[in-house]
């Protein structure tokens, strides 16, 4: 991302001329600029949030999230960073907020916060479902647990939203492969029934599969299925054999696609579950 720059170093280096600046660039920040060839994209705006705060803030939220691997992060999200700003342009969020040394990582020649402290933050900071989302995504990139995050809320124990991080990170699971995943197992836990465990192992000795999420001892699954399963031919292939797989380890696999509403989801789950002979009375919603 050196094609980002500060256009006053540039301009002081000799490296562009006002012309070329003006031509050839648009600005992202104040002070900050990109070649217009450049593809707009959520790394594009973070180097370019960075070098704005002169290069002393601390990338952090879901731009830091996106820095240490995480996917499904919206490039269009506003960079997060911890510094002190009165005012920052559209496009950054400043917090003014303490961090440790021991919470800050270099990645890419950036201070970011550290996985532990990343999660902290989206669990403080974002609504439940979205933090659930966006730290299911981190858990998956990183490989950080609950236990770390929690374990920095005994430096701020008067931090904001320190009751709503704690919600968020004890339903953090890294065995979630995508935000619908993440949404299908808030659905499950919502309607009363205990956290499902996620990617379940189902083999025959020969062939294995996995089920995204489950409750073994009635051996019920569920798998939320993509586009991609019904348009992609070799997919939808293998999903036959797959599907045969599962059912003749003795699994009832619920599968669940986009057009499937939290009420119809609860109602198969729920037939499933008295089908196998357990009587579960969930909260159906609406």
């Amino acid at each position: 991302m050196s094609d980002v720059v500060i256009g006053t170093e540039m301009l002081a280096r000799g490296e562009l001329t006002r012309g070329q600046l003006r031509w050839n660039y648009t600005a992202l920040f104040p002070g900050v600029y990109a070649p217009k060839r450049m593809a707009p994209s959520l790394r594009r705006n973070t180097v370019g949030a960075w070098l704005w705060s002169g290069r002393d803030g601390v990338i952090a939220g879901r731009a830091a999230a996106a820095l240490h691997g995480a996917l499904w992060v919206d490039p269009d999200t506003p960079i997060e960073m911890i510094w002190r700003s009165g005012r920052p342009p559209s496009g950054i969020v400043v917090r003014n907020e303490r961090i440790d040394a021991d919470e800050i990582v270099d990645v890419a020649g950036m201070a970011v916060t550290s996985p532990a402290r990343t999660a902290l933050d989206l669990a403080r900071h974002l609504p439940r479902d979205a933090a659930v989302r966006h730290l299911d995504a981190l858990a998956r990139a990183t490989g950080v647990r609950a236990g770390d995050a929690l374990a920095l809320t005994e430096r701020y124990r008067r931090a904001r939203g320190l009751h709503r991080s704690k919600v968020a990170l004890r339903l953090m699971d890294p065995g979630a492969a995508s935000p619908r995943e993440t949404w299908l197992r808030l659905v499950l836990i919502d309607a009363g029934l205990p956290a499902p465990r996620t990617q379940i192992r189902v083999s025959d000795g020969v062939n294995e599969a996995f089920i995204d999420m489950g409750y073994d001892e009635p051996m019920v699954g569920l798998d939320y299925d993509g586009a991609h399963h019904s348009t992609d031919r070799e997919r939808y292939v293998h999903d036959i054999g797959r599907a045969e797989l599962i059912e003749r380890a003795g699994w009832i696999d619920i599968r669940v696609v986009a057009e499937h509403s939290r009420r119809f989801v609860l109602y198969r789950v729920s037939d499933a579950f008295a089908r196998r002979g357990y009587h579960v009375k969930l909260r159906l919603g609406s």
